[in-house]
C-alpha cells in the first residue's frame, strides 16, 4: 500500500449550460421509529394523468440528501426545485465517507481530499489499537469536507435540470383534507436571496405536489407536518491547520479517542483534510459540558497538533434516531430530516444521500416519469424499503453504543476487541460496502469469547476503581 497519495486540487465545479424552468409564483392566500409492520400498498396507477405539464416536487434543503434526491427527480422527468439557504455552508462534520459511495454516488475523486488507509482507536488510558491492516490496496475510507460535496451534487442537480434556488424556507400551506382537495398543490413560502436586495431577500411563494424535508436535524419541514421529535447530539469540531511535518503523520490516518473526559457517550476524533485536520466531539446526555469535552479531545491529542491554528468552529445537532413520523400525505423526510444518523459511529452522510435517492426513486417510479399524480402510497414504498434495508444496521450499532459506551472499563474492553483482526475486517467490509457481511461460526464463537471475556475484566476493573474511589 502506498504511504503517499497525490490529490488533485478541488478546482471548482462544472457550469450547467441548460436553461431551467422558471419559478412559478402563487401569491392565494404516527409511524413508528424502523419498524417491521407489514404495509399495504395501493397502486396509484389510478392516480390522474397531469395535463400540459410534469409532477413538481420541492427539495429543500441542498445537502448530500437534498442534492441526491433533486438530481434522481430530475433525471427522472420531474421538475425540480432544490431550495437552499447557505449555498458555501461548511456543516461540522468529520466528513467520512465509505468506499462504496464514491463508486455508487459516481463521485469524483477530486472532491476527496484524503484516502484513509489507517486508524488509530485510543482509550480511556491513551492505549491505541492499530486498525486497517485487513483493507485490500484499492480500500480506504474517503476524507470530504462538506461544503465542497455538498456544492458538487447540488450543481450536478443543476446540470440535469433542477432550479437550485438560494433562499430560505420558512413554511407551507397543506391541502385542506377531503376529496376535493386530494391533489391540491402545497403553496411553500420562502425568501429568495439573489444579491440583488442586500441581506433581506424577497418574499416568495411556490406551489407544488411533493415536497421533500432534506432540511436537517432542525427541519421546518418535519415540524409543518408534525413529525415529532428526536433525542440529538451536539457535535462541536474545530478545523485546525497544522505544520506541514505534523500534517505528514495525518496523511492517511484517522484518530478515534474514546473516554469520560472527550466524551460520556460518544467519541472525539482527529480526521484528516485537505490542508488541514478537523478535531470534535459530540454529545447527546452532557450538551453543556460540550467546550470541555472539545478541549479534552484536543488535549489528547495536543503533541501531534501543537503549533496548529484554528481556522474554523463549528457546532450543529445531529439527531440520535428517527422521528416517530417521517410521511404525511405527499410530504416524505430524509437524512438528517428523518433522523438517518447511526450510533456509536455518528455516520449519516451516506444515508442521507441514499434515502434521498430512494425517496426520489419512489417518486419518479409511481408519477412513470412525472406524468401522473402520486399519493402517500408512493412515497411510503421509500420508506419500507429502507426499513427493510437498514434497520438491522442501526439496531447494531444502537446495541454497541449502549454496551460499550457506557464506561471508561466497558471503552477499554471496547479498544481491545478492535485489536483482533477479525473484528477489523468484519467491521471494514461492513462499513465500506454498506452490507451486512456473513461470518464464520468458528471465528465468531471466538470473537464472542474473547467479547465476554472483555467485558469481565472491564467490569472487575469498574468495581476496583469503585472501590479506590469510596
Amino acid at each position: 500500500m502506498a504511504s503517499s497519495i497525490v490529490f488533485k486540487s478541488f478546482t471548482g465545479l462544472r457550469h450547467s449550460s441548460q436553461e431551467h424552468p422558471k419559478v412559478l409564483h402563487s401569491h392565494a392566500n404516527p409511524i413508528s421509529s424502523f419498524s417491521h409492520r407489514r404495509f399495504r400498498i395501493t397502486a396509484s396507477k389510478s392516480s390522474p394523468k397531469l395535463q400540459n405539464r410534469n409532477l413538481r416536487v420541492a427539495v429543500i434543503g441542498g445537502g448530500p440528501a437534498g442534492g441526491s434526491a433533486a438530481e434522481t427527480l430530475a433525471k427522472g422527468g420531474i421538475e425540480t426545485y432544490l431550495i437552499e439557504r447557505k449555498l458555501d455552508n461548511c456543516k461540522p462534520c468529520g466528513g467520512a465517507i465509505p468506499l462504496c459511495m464514491v463508486g455508487e454516488f459516481d463521485l469524483p475523486l477530486d472532491i476527496i481530499d484524503r484516502r484513509v488507509t489507517k486508524m488509530k482507536m485510543i482509550s480511556p488510558s491513551n492505549v491505541a489499537v492499530d486498525i486497517g491492516r485487513t483493507l485490500k490496496p484499492h480500500e480506504y475510507i474517503g476524507m470530504v469536507r462538506r461544503e465542497v460535496l455538498d456544492a458538487y451534487m447540488r450543481e450536478r442537480a443543476s446540470t440535469n435540470g433542477a432550479k437550485v434556488i438560494n433562499g430560505l424556507f420558512l413554511k407551507m400551506d397543506i391541502p385542506k383534507k377531503g376529496s376535493e382537495n386530494i391533489n391540491s398543490p402545497y403553496v411553500l413560502h420562502y425568501t429568495e436571496y439573489d444579491g440583488k436586495k442586500g441581506g433581506t431577500g424577497e418574499r416568495k411563494t411556490l406551489e407544488v405536489d411533493v415536497v421533500i424535508g432534506a432540511d436537517g436535524a432542525n427541519s421546518r419541514v418535519a415540524k409543518s407536518i408534525d413529525a415529532g421529535d428526536y433525542d440529538y447530539a451536539i457535535a462541536f469540531q474545530e478545523r485546525i491547520k497544522i505544520p506541514s511535518d505534523k500534517m505528514v503523520y495525518y496523511e492517511n490516518l484517522a484518530e478515534m479517542y474514546v473516554g469520560d473526559d472527550v466524551s460520556p457517550d460518544f467519541y472525539g476524533w482527529v480526521f484528516p483534510k485537505c490542508d488541514h485536520v478537523a478535531v470534535g466531539t459530540g454529545t447527546v446526555t452532557h450538551k453543556g459540558d460540550i467546550k470541555k469535552f472539545q478541549l479534552a479531545t484536543r488535549n489528547r491529542a495536543r503533541d501531534k497538533i501543537l503549533g496548529g491554528k484554528i481556522i474554523r468552529v463549528e457546532a450543529h445537532p445531529i439527531p440520535e434516531h428517527p422521528r416517530p413520523r417521517r410521511l404525511s400525505g405527499r410530504v416524505a423526510l430524509v437524512g438528517d430530516a428523518a433522523g438517518y444518523v447511526t450510533k456509536c459511529s455518528g455516520e449519516g452522510i451516506y444515508f442521507a444521500a441514499k434515502s434521498g435517492r430512494m425517496c426520489a426513486e419512489a417518486i419518479v417510479e409511481g408519477s412513470e416519469n412525472g406524468k401522473r399524480m402520486v399519493d402517500e402510497s408512493d412515497l411510503r414504498k421509500y420508506l419500507e424499503k429502507w426499513d427493510k434495508t437498514y434497520w438491522p444496521t442501526y439496531k447494531v450499532l444502537d446495541v454497541l453504543q449502549k454496551v460499550f459506551y457506557r464506561s471508561n472499563p466497558a471503552r477499554e474492553a471496547f479498544v481491545e476487541m478492535c485489536a483482533d483482526e477479525y473484528v477489523q475486517k468484519m467491521t471494514f467490509d461492513s462499513y465500506l460496502y454498506k452490507r451486512v457481511v456473513p461470518g464464520n461460526p468458528l471465528e465468531d464463537l471466538k470473537l464472542a469469547v474473547n467479547t465476554i471475556g472483555s467485558l469481565v475484566r472491564a467490569n472487575a476493573l469498574r468495581r476496583e476503581m469503585d472501590k479506590l474511589s469510596a
